[in-house]
């Protein structure tokens, strides 16, 4: 199995719907071999019969029982995958079409590195951005990509899964210690994925600074006056991200 894609959700039928839709661009290379894993926490909407009905496509697995949060949800997935890559693609998340080709690039790669590309973020009203992958030095400021755009190595996750004290911030902190403890990053073309914005950490602004200044001065150890500066320029941008959200 090359590929777990997991997807974590919460009283959001229509977002798995979404997501689930999206599967078919990757469906269209049947060299790659992927399996979805579904995390819902015990929603009474729909969403548990419509995974059941699947019958198990796309080697569909799922769970669906109260958790205690998105990060214990996402630690879950990771229990129950067995690819020997991971990426997270959350309810209302989408793959973008040319996903098929971003993971053919996968193939021989190595489980020592977190494999990243580029996402397309949806501010709505037809306005999208493209993020495009930084390269790995950039951790020591934020993710060099986007979340939905980052394939784990499956063997890391296991060994450092989700911090739970960070709130909106773990997959911050998780990537960081990856990359501390030798997980590089590599760069591969293309687009993975598209989300919209306002999701945790774009809806938790001041806290999402918070909380990736004790990332960097506990897992990165940098010097407080660096992670000071990072602070005042995270607060920049994610502020006009969120004004721009808003509009």
């Amino acid at each position: 199995m090359l590929l777990s894609v997991i997807t974590v959700a919460f009283r959001n039928y229509e977002g798995v719907v979404k997501t689930w839709a999206s599967l078919a661009h990757l469906a269209r290379d049947p060299s790659i071999q992927f399996e979805w894993i579904v995390v819902d926490g015990g929603s009474a909407d729909g969403t548990a019969e419509f995974l059941q009905n699947l019958n198990g496509e796309y080697n569909l697995r799922y769970l669906s029982e109260k958790d205690k949060g998105i990060y214990d949800a996402m630690n879950k997935g990771i229990e129950m995958s067995r690819g020997k890559f991971a990426i997270f693609l959350n309810s209302g998340d989408i793959f973008h079409e040319d996903i098929a080709q971003c993971v053919r690039q996968l193939h021989g790669q190595t489980d020592d590195a977190m494999v990243i590309g580029d996402a397309m973020l949806d501010f709505g009203d037809g306005h999208k951005i493209r993020r495009s992958a930084k390269p790995g030095w950039y951790i020591y400021h934020s993710l060099p990509a986007s979340h939905q755009a980052i394939f784990f190595p499956l063997t890391g996750l296991q060994r450092y899964p989700y911090d739970l004290q960070y709130r909106v911030s773990s997959d911050y902190a998780l990537a960081a210690k990856m990359y501390k403890e030798g997980y590089a990053f590599k760069r591969i073309k293309g687009l993975v994925s598209e989300f919209s914005m306002g999701g945790v950490s774009t809806s938790n602004n001041l806290e999402l600074c918070r909380d990736a200044k004790n990332v960097q001065r506990q897992i990165l150890r940098m010097p407080g006056f660096l992670a000071e500066i990072s602070l005042r320029l995270r607060l920049r941008t994610t502020g006009k991200t969120k004004a721009l959200y808003n509009k």
